[in-house]
């Protein structure tokens, strides 16, 4: 699975988010996911708050993998938000999340969902990674780090 492939093609990652908690941060990735897969905001939003009254998605370090199972949804899709100033986020070691990859899968979608979960909270423990989605200039830059780079050899 590439992560690169689940954030939604047009429109799924915003840097430069503004929030002054974690209620706000969510609701614009709320609007982020409703606008990039065509969903009702305010449904996402819901989803969003009730995964997160289960337990809080702060991974730690600064980064969120909030998550829910959307109706309408045909296959697993994210959106990236990278928020101006850190909020409040009740992560497990306590500290502000300004980076927060939220995952959307259909209700069925069981075993891709926790595939997708598994492999963006692996991703985003990379120190290396979270400087680079910190200072990248633009939405493309962000895309880029979440596609693995092909190595092409050429015969001589």
């Amino acid at each position: 699975m590439e992560i690169g492939d689940l954030l939604a093609s047009d429109g799924g990652i915003v840097l430069r988010g503004g929030a002054s908690s974690k209620r706000q941060a969510l609701h614009a990735v709320a609007e982020v996911a409703a606008s990039a897969l065509g969903v009702d905001g305010q449904r996402v939003f819901d989803a969003l708050m009730e995964r997160e009254a289960l337990g809080a998605t702060g991974l730690g370090s600064g980064v969120a993998v909030p998550h829910a199972r959307l109706r309408g949804l045909t296959h697993v899709s994210g959106v990236f938000v990278r928020l101006d100033t850190p909020v409040a986020y009740g992560a497990v070691d306590d500290r502000p999340v300004d980076l927060l990859f939220a995952l959307f899968a259909p209700p069925a979608d069981g075993a891709g969902h926790l595939r997708a979960l598994a492999a963006v909270s692996r991703a985003m423990r990379s120190p290396e990674l979270r400087e680079r989605l910190r200072q990248a200039k633009s939405e493309d830059a962000v895309r880029a780090m979440f596609v693995p780079q092909e190595i092409t050899t050429t015969a001589a």
